[in-house]
């Protein structure tokens, strides 16, 4: 039956609150075994548990590539409020984010995002030194991809409207990290302001990039056709490919309702839900209409 699929069970069973769930639970769980591992040990332990697991120039040159990825799941151990703002930041933009892409993809950015901000991090302060850590490039790729799926989204603060859209949002933390980059971190100069504004971008640019590839149709890597074709008198002779099975929505009876529904959802199975045409996307709320009133 169609409310057996896992699209179309209770919000709170679905698979995407478990994977937001674990990625905010690994996050915390981070934060603990920092935190004991600083408080308990400290000094030469915890200035080589930071050497190790936080991203620098000079633990690169060393080999400590793993450091792309793990300097995400640590935070300063001091600053309580950067922590719990980066998880809610992750609970109210990934819910929405998670639900248009899947469990899986989810992740995937995310961790993309965590080791593009890393780069471009690395490559702003390569000479400069400095350390970074922290999950925030993840946080900006996540926006960048709710606000591409969602522009005029309006974004509250306590259940208040602020007269902001998703897009002006993205577009100001794209202009406040720009100018941070080109008046501090690119000078090195300290101020109240300074932070990661590279590996902010870096996350932003994997979002934008992982949303022009799998929901834009204008992506060139991925969509475009190459330019230059081979001489006819050069090609071999092909037998003509099968026609494109054209897909016909047909809600007429109990046995053609259950299969045509059935062949959408597994449609959304194996290309994901964005795959769907408008057609099937109204013929599946009205089937899921249909038999909750039976």
């Amino acid at each position: 039956m169609i409310f057996d699929r896992p699209y179309m069970r209770d919000p709170d069973a679905r698979p995407e609150r478990s994977a937001l769930k674990w990625l905010i639970g690994t996050l915390v769980a981070a934060f603990v075994v920092e935190n004991i591992c600083l408080g308990w040990f400290g000094g030469d332990f915890a200035a080589q548990f930071f050497r190790l697991l936080t991203l620098s120039p000079e633990g690169l040159k060393s080999g400590f590539v793993w450091s792309l990825a793990t300097h995400g799941l640590l935070h300063d151990p001091k600053n309580l409020f950067d922590l719990l703002f980066t998880l809610l930041a992750i609970f109210v933009f990934g819910r929405a984010v998670i639900a248009e892409i899947g469990p899986k993809r989810f992740l995937q950015l995310f961790a993309a995002a965590v080791i593009l901000g890393g780069v471009t991090w690395l490559a702003v302060n390569w000479t400069q030194g400095g350390r970074l850590f922290g999950a925030s490039a993840g946080v900006s790729a996540l926006i960048v991809v709710f606000a591409c799926l969602n522009p005029e989204q309006p974004i509250t603060f306590f259940m208040i409207d602020i007269g902001a859209r998703a897009k002006h949002l993205a577009l100001g933390l794209l202009c406040i990290d720009g100018l941070g980059l080109i008046l501090l971190e690119i000078p090195g100069r300290s101020s109240w302001f300074s932070m990661a504004h590279s590996a902010h971008l870096g996350g932003m640019a994997a979002g934008w990039l992982y949303y022009r590839a799998t929901h834009s149709g204008t992506a060139p890597l991925f969509n475009s056709k190459p330019s230059i074709e081979l001489p006819r008198w050069f090609r071999r002779s092909r037998k003509a490919s099968a026609a494109t099975p054209v897909y016909k929505v047909n809600l007429g009876g109990g046995a053609d309702l259950k299969a045509e529904v059935d062949r959408i959802l597994d449609k959304i199975n194996s290309h994901g839900f964005q795959s769907l045409t408008a057609e099937e996307k109204r013929r599946l709320d009205q089937a899921r209409d249909h038999l909750s009133r039976r």
